[in-house]
Formats: C-alpha cells, structure tokens, sequence
C-alpha cells in the first residue's frame, strides 16, 4: 500500500512540473470571456450607430421644415419624411416614427400646439394623439424664453431598435430623439 501511496504522490509531483498543454487550457479558459466582450462590443456599437441616426432623423426632419417660408404643403412634408428616412441606411425603416409639431409660443411663454403631423411606415397621418391642436406642449424653459411671442418646429423620431445577434440585447430597445429649430424666416409656418 505504502509503494501505490507513494507512485501517486510522484506521478502528482510529476503532473505539477509539466507545463505542455497549459497555454492549450489557458485558451479554453479565457476564450469564452473574449468572446462575450466581442460581442457584446459590437452590439453596442451598433446600437450607438443606430441611435446617432435615429438623431439624425430628427434634426433632419426639423431643421427641412424650419427651413418652409410661411407655409408647407403635406406632400412637400411628405417628400421631407421619406428623405430622412433614407438617414436609417442601412438598418430597417419599418420601426421608424417621424413626428414633427408646430408650437407657438405666446408672450407669456405658455407653449401650445399648432399642428402636428406623424410619418410612420409610408402612412402620413395629420392627427398625433400625443400633440392634438390648440394643446399644451412641454418645452424647455430655455427654449420657451428664446421663443417668446415666435413659433417653434418640434421634431421627433422614435425607432424600436433589433439587435444584430440578440446575445446580448435579446429584447428590442426603443430609441427616442428630438431636436427643437426656430422657423428661419420667422412667423408661424402653416400646414396646407
């Protein structure tokens, strides 16, 4: 019994000073770890790029209606929304909703609607349950001060986000972005 404890005991020692196969286990070990970093680094970055357009949407939409000279026409507004929506390129458009406000902002910095008008999957609607006509509108106090007696063109853009590989983020995320402008050639920008 004493030679079998004692074979052991060398073949343990002898286990001990072999280093061939560890850069082999030290692989396995840390593979996973890297993987999951890969991954999930290329899911965020993709999510930051989605989300950067989503912004870009909006100011784009914004700042082509602020740029109107006292009136828009719909199909003039409908024209704006399809170009932005090329900005989404080249992740899906179908979850993809533009909005754009109309606010005047009285002499007593109260913010009310004006009109509103949604673009969501090709559809142009001019009734938006969240903005209806002659409703309040929550500006920021800064923007109401700059704004007073004026009107302001707000622009929204909302996108359900699907990830590339669903690993990391496996449910979708919803990216919401807005951009306030002042109409350039000031006045009230009218929706025929």
């Amino acid at each position: 019994m004493r030679s079998v404890g004692k074979g052991f005991v060398r073949t343990l020692r002898a286990l001990l000073r072999r280093e061939t196969g560890v850069a082999a286990v030290e692989f396995a070990l840390v593979v996973p770890l890297m993987l999951s970093v890969y991954l999930g680094c290329t899911e965020a970055a993709a999510l930051l790029t989605a989300d950067r357009k989503v912004q870009s949407v909006a100011g784009a939409i914004g700042d082509l209606v602020a740029r109107s000279n006292k009136t828009i026409a719909q199909s003039q507004l409908r024209d704006y929304f399809l170009a932005s929506t090329s900005i989404m390129a080249p992740y899906s458009t179908s979850g993809l909703v533009q909005t754009v406000t109309a606010v005047s902002v009285d002499d007593d910095g109260e913010a009310t609607v004006l009109w509103s008008v949604r673009y969501e999957n090709g559809s142009l609607s001019t009734t938006v349950a969240e903005h209806p006509k002659n409703s309040a509108y929550d500006l920021p106090a800064e923007m109401r001060a700059i704004a007073t007696g004026q009107t302001v063109i707000a622009a929204e853009a909302e996108y359900g986000y699907l990830p590339l590989l669903g690993i990391v983020f496996k449910e979708a995320l919803d990216l919401n972005r807005s951009a306030l402008f002042m109409p350039r050639f000031g006045g009230t920008i009218t929706l025929n």
